[in-house]
């Protein structure tokens, strides 16, 4: 049977006064999540082990059964692999957003939304003036980009910029976690600082600033790894020959190319609320049923399906948004899909980790989910969402459990 797993990342939340207590599962109008909570069995996943931090490269990869203790490498890497930078012996790869300082404080991680086309222009603007044999910037998608630094100490603390909204960058900044490492944490400090003397200065920002909207006023590297040793999905279970994953974030893409799977772009998927839910839901369609002209003869037998929409909305701290994307997931995107494949093929269902809205960045708790598959026996789970699931046949799951028990559903 082949197999599709359907990621609303960050979708899982805290209970809400304002909504009666529930969280925004409960609360939501989610009729094609509940279906499949009604027709599958149910369970929670801790994604984030113990002694991680709540990041999706951990959870992500997690879901997919990889071992945090042997592949973690951080964000960085997986980045310049979906952007197809190759990374030598010795290279350190950071994520590097383009963020906005204003004053003391960092206002946003993401720099109000920039396109891709803007970010491109100021990434070119800071390797002219920044970059030398050591240091290099690549582009990435919107605000989300990448720094290589050639002989970097990857033993760093950085503070990822969507944990600290609102509060001062100067206490925030890359520290050395060895004596070793201060060299590396020095010069991204030094790039940091002189960052935020140039951006202001280019007209894209300053067009930006007249028009009302937030500046990429600084760098911020963090995330930083060499290249990571992961095993292709395609080796490790025998129901793989072909696999593909759907998203339009780089850090997913990085991570499904090095498991083994074929990366599908979808026109106008944006990371956003405003992304192709429906042209997500036909790419993870065709690709299964093999009427993608790309796909493999006989279609894809797993595809890893994500969503990022929910996770932005609960780093924006946005109860409404976050409850569109919800059912925008569901109306738009999932019920599509049990449409044309219900009876063909196995589906889970899950977040990655919790992003609550009055917390707007991510936590360890574990994650509902769900595994449905025709002539799969139900359990008596009726919704999906946090506190049905602890009713789940499953129980709790952690590790490679989770995704030995769904690739071997039939």
């Amino acid at each position: 049977m082949k197999h599709l797993i359907i990621l609303g990342d960050g979708m899982a939340d805290w209970h809400v006064p304002s909504l009666n207590n529930k969280t925004l599962l409960q609360h939501a109008d989610t009729p094609a999540m509940d279906w499949l909570a009604h027709h599958g069995r149910n369970g929670l996943l801790k994604t984030i082990p113990d002694g991680f931090h709540p990041g999706s490269e951990v959870a992500n990869s997690s879901i997919l059964g990889y071992d945090q203790h042997i592949v973690y490498e951080g964000r960085g890497p997986l980045e310049a692999a979906s952007i197809g930078v190759t990374l030598e012996e010795g290279d350190l790869a950071l994520r590097c957003n383009l963020v906005c300082i204003e004053g003391d404080m960092l206002k946003n991680h993401s720099c109000g939304r920039l396109e891709t086309e803007e970010g491109d222009i100021l990434i070119q603007f800071l390797n002219e003036h920044l970059a030398n044999e050591r240091v290099h910037f690549y582009t990435g998608v919107q605000y989300r980009h990448l720094l290589v630094i050639k002989g970097g100490d990857k033993r760093l603390r950085c503070v990822p910029p969507h944990d600290i909204p609102l509060q001062p960058w100067r206490d925030n900044q890359i520290q050395a976690e060895t004596p070793e490492a201060e060299e590396t944490a020095a010069l991204l400090r030094d790039l940091v600082i002189r960052s935020q003397q140039l951006l202001p200065t280019h007209e894209l920002n300053k067009e930006r600033a007249r028009d009302g909207k937030d500046m990429a006023s600084s760098i911020w590297p963090w995330g930083g790894g060499y290249r990571p040793q992961m095993i292709p999905l395609t080796e490790r279970f025998t129901q793989i020959h072909h696999g593909s994953v759907i998203t339009a974030v780089d850090l997913i893409r990085g991570i499904g190319r090095y498991a083994g799977l074929r990366v599908i772009n979808v026109p106008g998927a944006t990371g956003l609320y405003d992304t192709n839910f429906e042209g997500k839901a036909q790419a993870a369609i065709d690709a299964l049923l093999g009427t993608d002209p790309d796909s493999p003869a006989g279609g894809d037998d797993f595809v890893y399906l994500h969503v990022e929409a929910s996770d932005e909305a609960g780093h924006d701290g946005s109860i409404p948004l976050k409850l569109q994307t919800i059912e925008d997931l569901d109306h738009r995107l999932i019920q599509p899909i049990l449409t044309a494949l219900k009876d063909k093929v196995a589906i889970a269902l899950l977040p990655d980790h919790p992003t609550p809205c009055s917390h707007r960045t991510h936590t360890a708790e574990p994650i509902p989910f769900c595994i449905y598959y025709p002539g799969i026996e139900p359990d008596s789970v009726q919704t999906f969402d946090e506190d049905a699931a602890k009713d789940g046949a499953y129980g709790l799951l952690e590790g490679d459990e989770f995704i030995e028990l769904f690739m071997h559903a039939s």
